[in-house]
């Protein structure tokens, strides 16, 4: 069931109205059931992988803890992210290594016969593993009690307004909220429709738009010159980001309606100054899960400075590798791992010939754009479908020649792209989704924009959103 479509605010309507009606200790039992359903309306028999993944962390967890003896600790936890891993291979990678070594395996003039497997990979299996993932690891490490209650287990991995493309919760944020009593708060109530309708304004309005341009030109890069590809990557850093965080809003305004707060996964990439803070900005849930259990493990800065920009760039590998079974990804990650390489040393440097650490206005607009232009070329490898076609789009835009291919949709992404910057400048400023109380007319003015926006110039087609291809 997709937020951008009138079966969502149906169901949204039904669930709301029970949850509140409902007595405090039905009310796990009625986001579970609610869950699963929301779930099933895509393809019903993925469930039953879900369904496998919580009952081997719930009772992971549950033996890590009562388990006094820490080699066994470590086997229950290993035999976990063994498990759930292995799931996650099954679907999702296995046919991309299979494919692989069977290219190899021609180039060498082997036999090899294994066949390619005839599955569909479900709807945010990336997501949902890493949370269960960080329950087993945080049970692990103690600093979370395992969760007893199996409904409550279930619903912390199920919980449906974040379920398919996060945020990636860690179970000390989440897990107690399912066990403590919401009451009804008006004040709460327009909060979260106020920020559910700005993530509807930006995938509908926004991000929609652009992806007509962007596939016009992507799906076709041989036919369009190079000033046509460069636009149409401008367009897509913009669709990706208002698509993704546009579906962040609307699970975080929905779950506020019922008391239940999520992380913020976006503050305003764009406006980075360096590769390493949009990181900190972009799909924060992700990166942070890559750094509490991967990077920070391996050694973190507490190693070599050889050792350490081999772990980055293993980490942003493995983050693109994450994001699906295709060397675009990879490559795409890697980038971001020589950019990051690229930070340090020259952070190095600075620090060496003592440079000044206090940009001036015009060094710091510099560097946003520097950034995002860094972004941007990584991006190009994001959207196009093979390495090869990836390069040829990169080569072609760094030089664009030839005249630029024109949609008059254009007009109503420039202007889209533009509202994004501006009110991203202000939230980051004001916090303004998290302190709607402060501005009353403001926010009515603002929705009243947005419906108005969204009647008039949102795209009606249900359009699923990018991230739940992962």
């Amino acid at each position: 069931m997709l937020f951008n479509s009138f079966a969502f605010v149906t169901f949204f309507v039904v669930v709301t109205t029970l949850f509140f009606v409902l007595p405090h200790p039905l009310r796990w039992l009625l986001l579970l059931l609610t869950s699963c359903f929301f779930y099933m309306y895509f393809v019903p028999i993925f469930i039953l992988i879900l369904v496998v993944t919580i009952i081997i962390d719930y009772l992971a967890g549950i033996l890590i803890e009562n388990t006094p003896n820490p080699r066994k600790k470590k086997i229950f936890l290993s035999m976990s992210i063994f498990s759930v891993c292995t799931v996650l291979f099954v679907f999702k990678y296995f046919n991309f290594f299979n494919a692989n070594f069977a290219a190899l395996a021609a180039a060498l003039h082997w036999n090899y016969s294994i066949e390619a497997l005839s599955i569909a990979l479900p709807i945010g299996l990336s997501f949902h593993t890493f949370q269960s993932l960080s329950y087993v690891t945080e049970v692990y490490r103690g600093r979370q009690k395992a969760e007893r209650h199996f409904g409550i287990f279930a619903l912390y991995v199920m919980y449906f307004p974040q379920l398919v493309a996060g945020p990636i919760e860690r179970p000390q944020n989440l897990l107690h909220q399912f066990h403590e009593r919401h009451h009804f708060d008006l004040c709460r109530l327009q909060d979260g429709l106020s920020l559910a309708l700005w993530g509807l304004f930006k995938k509908v309005v926004v991000a929609d738009s652009l992806a007509i341009y962007t596939d016009t030109v992507y799906n076709a890069s041989s036919h369009h010159s190079g000033a046509s590809l460069l636009v149409a990557t401008y367009c897509f850093a913009f669709q990706i980001y208002c698509d993704f965080s546009g579906y962040s809003d609307i699970a975080r305004g929905v779950s506020r309606v019922y008391g239940i707060e999520l992380m913020k996964n976006f503050d305003a990439p764009y406006l980075s100054k360096s590769i390493a803070e949009f990181w900190t900005r972009w799909h924060i849930s992700l990166s942070t899960w890559f750094r509490d259990y991967v990077y920070i493990p391996l050694g973190g800065n507490r190693v070599s400075p050889a050792r350490n920009f081999s772990n980055l760039f293993f980490v942003f590998m493995l983050s693109g590798f994450w994001h699906g079974a295709n060397w675009t990804f990879i490559v795409w990650g890697a980038l971001h791992g020589a950019y990051l390489i690229a930070g340090r040393l020259w952070g190095i440097i600075r620090k060496r010939l003592t440079l000044s650490d206090e940009p001036s206005l015009l060094r710091q607009g510099l560097a946003v754009l520097l950034t995002f232009h860094l972004v941007l070329i990584a991006w190009v490898f994001f959207r196009a479908r093979d390495v090869t076609t990836a390069f040829d789009i990169a080569r072609r835009m760094l030089t664009p020649t030839g005249q630029v291919f024109y949609d008059p949709i254009l007009v109503q992404c420039a202007l889209g792209a533009l509202i994004v910057i501006v009110a991203d400048w202000l939230i980051r400023r004001t916090d303004f989704w998290d302190n709607l109380d402060r501005y009353p007319v403001t926010r009515f003015a603002a929705c009243l924009a947005m419906l108005f926006g969204i009647s008039l110039l949102g795209i009606q087609n249900g359009s699923q959103f990018i991230y739940f291809q992962f």
